[in-house]
């Protein structure tokens, strides 16, 4: 049997509401999490009003639009949303689509050709004065910017970060 003060590869435990509830050493609060989405990219945080938040394993947080008891033992719960047991946290490709459209900062948009390349996992060069890191990667759709996904911009160059089963050859 388990304790549900540590990770557990394959159970659902929920993020704590502050860093002084946490129980498991290096579990990330809903207020960091919140603090990060707001501070990064502009997301206000009334955008995760019923969200809840839970950790799988090690450092892989979900997002769900709803809330459930804890522990649970089920296989998936909402959508993978961010990776946080590394030096940069960094969104996923599904959190980038959902919550993308409400960022405000630390947001690069690609014209035609280059979101081509970056949906096909190649590393481009847009124009690009801001931060370095993790960037939603915008495109427009229908006539509207929407989010492609997550690019990790370093050294002049935006890499993508499209997972590989995810990239697409579009012509």
């Amino acid at each position: 049997m388990s304790d549900h003060r540590e990770n557990v590869s394959h159970r659902f435990d929920r993020v704590p509401e502050t860093a002084a509830d946490r129980e498991v050493e290096g579990r990330p609060s809903r207020a960091a999490v919140l603090d990060f989405w707001e501070e990064r990219f502009g997301v206000p945080r009334d955008v995760f009003e019923g969200y809840s938040f839970w950790e799988k394993g090690s450092g892989k947080l979900w997002a769900f639009a709803g809330d459930v008891s804890a522990p649970t033992e089920v296989e998936a719960l909402g959508m993978t949303f961010l990776r946080v047991r590394q030096e940069h946290w960094k969104p996923t490709t599904d959190a980038a689509q959902r919550f993308g459209p409400h960022a405000t900062k630390n947001v690069v948009h690609l014209e035609e050709d280059l979101a081509r390349r970056f949906v096909a996992g190649e590393t481009v060069d847009p124009e690009w004065d801001g931060d370095w890191g993790y960037l939603v990667v915008t495109h427009d759709l229908a006539g509207n910017p929407a989010p492609l996904g997550v690019g990790l911009y370093l050294y002049d160059e935006l890499r993508s970060q499209i997972p590989k089963g995810r990239r697409r050859a579009i012509d």
